[in-house]
């Protein structure tokens, strides 16, 4: 038995399917992400996972129980909003230790708990500050460690580091995978970005429509996508003649598909190709290596390894 599943979850507004009989087994202390472009059900299947969206259809068990039958507040999840969502009034322990005096906890043991949370995500030293007085990165993590503190069973992330420049949004993306391993909570991430979502996950849902298009490990629905969507939303690729070739796997070569360098652009650690062929536009990249490579205009020959 899946430690938390849903069983052909749907919901309509109106005439409008947001969710579309949504069906996935979560197992405990698993790492699960919803992947999709705007409006495509992930965030409305996370609220009803909550408890704040009723579903039109379906069941949400979790360990073999109801869960929609249980309110909101009572079903023992953490949640962690794109906003922060903090009291502006409170300190950083104050926050964090909000939802424990609204489970009733006794003042000693919050303390406590507040203390080994805020140590976990690394603000040991800030509990007496206030959000206004931190950067984006460290509202975050408090906002985490106000969703890990009353040790949920299921921690819900809806586009939790959206809001966070590309720099530290890489690095929040490596300490929260660390976070979420070494306190095991099962997780469940919303998210648009492909790159955040393989990154961070055991297992992606790649939903398009309200469906989920693919479900599985993140590596295989890069290398072996399921359907024409997945394969374009999972970062750049090339259909020919039918098959699915990722820009990296394809390198120059003296013979193979014939081709002229229509764009060439460097990015770095790597160079980004547009080669136009018989069989159409196709995209190469390439490690920056530091050896010669083809300019624009430069007639080249494409080859990639059977599959």
């Amino acid at each position: 038995m899946a430690f938390l599943s849903l069983e052909g979850l749907s919901k309509h507004f109106g005439t409008h399917v947001a969710v579309d009989g949504l069906t996935l087994a979560v197992e405990k202390g698993e790492f699960v992400s919803l992947l999709g472009p705007s409006g495509c059900g992930k965030t409305t299947t996370l609220q009803m996972i909550a408890g704040f969206v009723e579903p039109s259809g379906g069941a949400i068990r979790l360990e073999g129980r109801d869960l929609l039958a249980v309110k909101p507040a009572k079903r023992g999840l953490g949640i962690v909003f794109q906003s922060y969502a903090l009291f502006p009034h409170m300190t950083v322990a104050e926050n964090v230790a909000f939802g424990l005096e609204m489970q009733g906890v006794a003042a000693a043991e919050r303390t406590r708990r507040v203390g080994e949370t805020l140590e976990l995500v690394g603000l040991g030293t800030f509990a007496g500050r206030y959000p206004r007085q931190m950067s984006g990165g460290q509202q975050q993590r408090v906002a985490l460690a106000r969703a890990l503190v009353i040790r949920p069973q299921i921690l819900l992330l809806d586009e939790p580091l959206s809001n966070l420049d590309a720099k530290l949004r890489e690095e929040m993306q490596i300490e929260l995978r660390q976070i979420q391993r070494t306190v095991g909570t099962t997780t469940i991430l919303v998210t648009h970005d492909q790159a955040e979502a393989m990154a961070l996950s055991d297992r992606l849902v790649v939903m398009n429509h309200g469906r989920a298009e693919q479900i599985g490990p993140p590596h295989e629905a890069y290398e072996r996508p399921a359907t024409p969507f997945v394969a374009s939303f999972l970062g750049r690729t090339n259909l020919v003649n039918g098959t699915t070739v990722r820009p990296e796997k394809i390198w120059f070569a003296t013979s193979g598909l014939a081709g002229k360098v229509r764009t060439r652009i460097f990015q770095g650690n790597h160079w980004l190709y547009q080669i136009e062929t018989a069989d159409g536009l196709v995209t190469v990249i390439r490690q920056n290596t530091g050896e010669a490579m083809p300019g624009e205009g430069e007639a080249v020959h494409l080859a990639w390894a059977a599959t």
